[in-house]
């Protein structure tokens, strides 16, 4: 059976392809292997549900990862789903390990702590005093070998770990020493490059260029660790990506206004006291999240609101969506009680003081230019590159979805992944 590497390459899009055919990398691993035209993500098409769809093949309503953030109404920043606990189904990992198979991941989201992983680095990084890059891969699941690799190379990453490309250049670095002294069945990898300077600096330009350079550099030195392995022939080598980008002019917060109604209150230094209705941004949408949800008094209350605010048409979003309605037309579960979603120039904040809009230049806020997390069906669209033993020689398939990949990996693992939201791409297999 053959072995599997998937690099996803977050934010990546079509149009990227055009420059990336022109490098060394594409020549070594894709030329004359399969692609899918244009892949659909999911709603919101944000980098921690996408992963997780693309490694359980379900969509949010079943997985159960509908942000990137946990609902912590107040606290800046909210902290992130690191741990694999609450996803509801199983993932590829599960699959290939009753398949017999080794597996490993590096800085795919929401894997921390994930039993089927055998050599992981979880996304994740040291949060406060005390704590050190050591300790926050040993809670999430790394094991002591792992941890020598990353003593290895940890000079780059633990001073900068939410920097790019500082957090890419470790993370491929600990990946081919892996792919080198365990030669794992499965690897799923995440270099976040592209989506990083996409935010900072705009969809396209010469920034693009850069970081498509980089992602070939790296691509050929894992080439040159499965070489040095001895598996390279005997892997298929998939290049995904999970969302695309839209740029943005303007940041806006609902909570400004569900706090001047009353639902959020304030002490006197502006931090929350209590809530009755929290908006959680989403980037490009966003979810609001009632106290009590079962309160059908508050539910009308909150919902008559989010309308008045829509047909101002000043918020910036253009759909509300029920959670009935979102997930009965996205794909979107949780226990939020509505959606927003963008005008398409608006991306959603979360402070409750001040102006409920600000200008997408703001320094305190995420990003600058560039944001996801809308509706998949608009901006440009993810990508899938593959080839190897198991891969169908230039084979081209117009359409495929995210939650048809975890699907296709295991079974080309010998495993299965029964009743996903998606199918095996037969289409790219020989």
């Amino acid at each position: 059976m053959s072995k599997v590497l998937v690099i996803s390459s977050d934010a990546m899009v079509g149009e990227d392809l055009v420059q990336y055919r022109q490098t060394s990398s594409y020549r070594r691993l894709f030329a004359g292997g399969a692609q899918v035209r244009q892949v659909r993500s999911i709603y919101p098409s944000l980098t921690l549900p996408a992963h997780v769809t693309m490694m359980t093949g379900m969509y949010p309503e079943h997985h159960g990862i509908a942000s990137n953030t946990l609902l912590t109404p107040g606290t800046v920043p909210a902290p992130w789903h690191w741990e694999y606990g609450p996803i509801r189904c199983d993932t590829v990992f599960r699959a290939a390990k009753q398949a017999g198979r080794t597996t490993a991941a590096v800085f795919w989201p929401v894997t921390g702590s994930n039993p089927d992983i055998d050599y992981l680095l979880a996304d994740n990084w040291p949060y406060g005093p005390g704590d050190t890059l050591e300790k926050a891969f040993r809670r999430t699941g790394t094991t002591p070998e792992v941890l020598q690799i990353v003593e290895r190379h940890k000079a780059i990453y633990e001073h900068c770990q939410q920097k790019h490309p500082e957090r890419d250049l470790f993370g491929i670095r600990c990946a081919c020493d892996i792919l080198r002294q365990f030669r794992p069945d499965l690897m799923l990898l995440h270099p976040a490059n592209i989506d990083a300077v996409r935010h900072t600096q705009g969809i396209f330009g010469p920034h693009i260029t850069k970081a498509v350079e980089e992602l070939d550099d790296w691509l050929n030195a894992l080439a040159d660790a499965m070489e040095e392995a001895g598996v390279l022939d005997e892997t298929d080598i998939f290049l995904v990506s999970d969302h695309g980008q839209r740029n943005f002019t303007r940041f806006v917060s609902l909570n400004v206004e569900l706090a001047r109604a009353g639902l959020i209150r304030l002490d006197g230094d502006g931090k929350v006291e209590s809530w009755d209705a929290w908006c959680m941004t989403n980037g490009m949408s966003a979810l609001i999240y009632l106290r009590d949800p079962a309160d059908k008094a508050l539910h009308d209350r909150v919902y008559a609101l989010l309308q008045q605010l829509q047909q101002t048409g000043l918020y910036g979003f253009s759909r509300l969506y029920t959670t009935e309605e979102a997930c009965r037309e996205e794909h979107l579960g949780g226990d939020f009680s509505f959606v927003v979603e963008t005008d398409g120039y608006t991306s959603f904040g979360d402070w409750c003081t001040g102006p409920a809009a600000r200008p997408a230049d703001q320094p305190d806020y995420h990003c600058g230019r560039g944001d996801h997390g809308y509706l998949p069906t608009f901006g440009p669209q993810p990508i899938l590159l593959a080839n190897g033993p198991d891969i169908r020689p230039g084979a081209l398939l117009e359409q495929a979805r995210l939650v048809d990949e975890a699907p296709t990996y295991a079974r080309i693992l010998g495993g299965t992944l029964a009743g996903t939201d998606g199918r095996v791409l037969e289409e790219l297999l020989r």
